[in-house]
Formats: structure tokens, C-alpha cells, sequence
């Protein structure tokens, strides 16, 4: 009896830890004006709250060179906190004159290998303001890419663009595609149906991820913009939220000099 038993804790502990090894954090932020103004102490405080998540998508980051040489630094702050990171920039997009930025994604290359460089999508430039930035990885033998979206202000409408994204998993199916980053819009939004008839899912439901100027009766987000939607037929969503770093502030003045958005994340496995 002790032999079966004992049989049976190690398979379980053995089941537990591939189960586990079979799991990737990934995290989206929006930093808002990514570029010079960001301080060293700016810089080291976002490497403290980037650490823990195996591949991150920012959005936001300035077009010139100083946003490039800003994710430089944050790479550089991140390898000092106990593991090794890799990046990637975008170049300026092209879609909007007035609105051009960058993307950018870092990684850790002992968790995911990079299996297709990342490109922006200039194929829909006339579609999108701010073209989709792509990025394909290989985790264990499974493959996925990621889609990094910054789409037009609520002001300016963004379900003109975002209505392209149901496209894409019919254009590249092949693809295992995670799109995330700033929607700006909820994922209630009747835009997304056509992906969630797909499978898509948002990894938030009713969270929102911007922050007020000021709290007002302890509230201090105020819409829902950031999301990921994780196609569920190749993916299992673990567990998903945000990260509130604004608490680490006295006053959301001075956590915007960060971001006005908080990151959002979701740790998934392969089906």
C-alpha cells in the first residue's frame, strides 16, 4: 500500500510540474510616451513590475529614436533582475502621419525561442492607423503569435479598424493568434463578436485598465481598453488580471508619469 502510494504522489508531483512547465505569462502595457522623458528610476520601477511574465507587448512607444533606445534601457534594467531578456522594436507605423509610434516586445529567451522575427503588417496600412505589430514564438514544440494593436482613440471611432481583425485567422490559418494590447474600446463591444464566434475569448470581462485623473470614492480606473483575445481552441486561459502599480504612488499624478494605463496580463497552456 505505502508503494502505491507513494507510486502515485510521484506520478501526481511529476503530472503537477510538466502541467506547469506547459504555462506562459504574457503581459500588455500600454506606457504611455515610451521614449526619453521616461527617468532611470522610471525605467527600473517598470523592470520591477515586468519581471514575473514570460513575454510582454508594449504599446506607445515614441517614434523617434529615443522610444527605441527607452525599450533598450528597460531591457537592460530587466537582465539585472535575475533573468535574461531579449526585445524587439518596431519601426515608426506608417498607417497614420500624425500618429505614428512604436511597438515593441521583450522576452525570456530560457522560457519562449523566437520562431518568426516580428513584422508590422503593411499590408493594411489603409486599414489601420497604427499597423498591427506581429511576433510568432515557439514554446515546447508549440508555436503562437502574438498581435500587438494600438487602435484609433474612442473618439476617432476605433471599431473602423478594429473590425479587420476577423480577417486574420482566415488570411494566416496556420496561425495560432493571441491579439492584445490597447483596444480602446470594452470587449462588449459588438466589434469583437465576429472573433468571439471564432473562439477568440477576452482574457478581462468589466475590468477597466485606465486610470483617472484623480480616484473619486476609491475608484481610480476608469475605462476598459486593454485586453488580450486568446483564441480557445489552441489555448487555455489559466488565469488573467491586471497589475496595480499605481498603488505604489501616493497619487495617480504621479503614477501617470508611468502610464495612464495599467498592464494587463493572462497565463495560458497549449490544447
Amino acid at each position: 500500500m505505502k508503494k502505491n502510494l507513494s507510486t502515485l504522489i510521484c506520478y501526481s508531483v511529476l503530472l503537477f510540474s510538466n502541467l506547469a512547465f506547459c504555462q506562459v505569462k504574457l503581459a500588455s502595457w500600454n506606457i504611455r510616451h515610451m521614449g526619453k522623458s521616461k527617468s532611470g528610476e522610471s525605467i527600473a520601477f517598470m523592470a520591477k513590475t515586468m519581471r514575473n511574465y514570460d513575454v510582454i507587448a508594449i504599446q506607445e512607444v515614441v517614434a523617434g529614436s529615443g522610444g527605441a533606445q527607452a525599450v533598450a534601457r528597460l531591457a537592460d534594467e530587466l537582465n539585472r533582475t535575475g533573468s535574461k531578456w531579449d526585445y524587439t522594436v518596431s519601426e515608426p507605423t506608417e498607417g497614420g502621419t500624425y500618429s505614428s509610434e512604436r511597438y515593441a516586445y521583450l522576452w525570456k529567451p530560457s522560457r519562449l525561442k523566437l520562431h518568426k522575427k516580428a513584422w508590422l503588417d503593411l499590408d493594411c496600412i489603409e486599414d489601420f492607423e497604427r499597423e498591427p505589430y506581429f511576433i510568432t514564438f515557439k514554446y515546447k514544440g508549440e508555436i503562437f503569435t502574438l498581435v500587438n494593436i494600438h487602435a484609433l482613440p474612442k473618439s476617432k471611432q476605433p471599431e473602423k479598424e478594429l473590425k479587420h481583425l476577423k480577417l486574420y485567422p482566415n488570411l494566416y490559418p496556420e496561425e495560432n493568434f493571441i491579439f492584445l494590447g490597447d483596444f480602446n474600446l470594452p470587449q462588449s463591444h459588438t466589434v469583437f463578436n465576429p472573433l468571439k464566434s471564432m473562439g477568440f475569448v477576452p482574457a478581462l470581462v468589466k475590468q477597466k485598465t485606465t486610470l483617472k485623473m484623480k480616484c473619486k470614492a476609491g475608484e481610480c480606473l476608469a475605462s476598459e481598453y486593454d485586453n488580450a483575445f486568446v483564441d480557445t481552441n489552441a489555448f487555455m486561459i489559466l488565469e488573467s488580471g491586471i497589475y496595480s502599480f499605481y498603488e505604489f504612488f501616493p497619487d495617480l499624478k504621479s503614477a501617470r508619469k508611468i502610464s495612464d494605463h495599467v498592464p494587463v496580463w493572462v497565463e495560458f497552456d497549449f490544447r
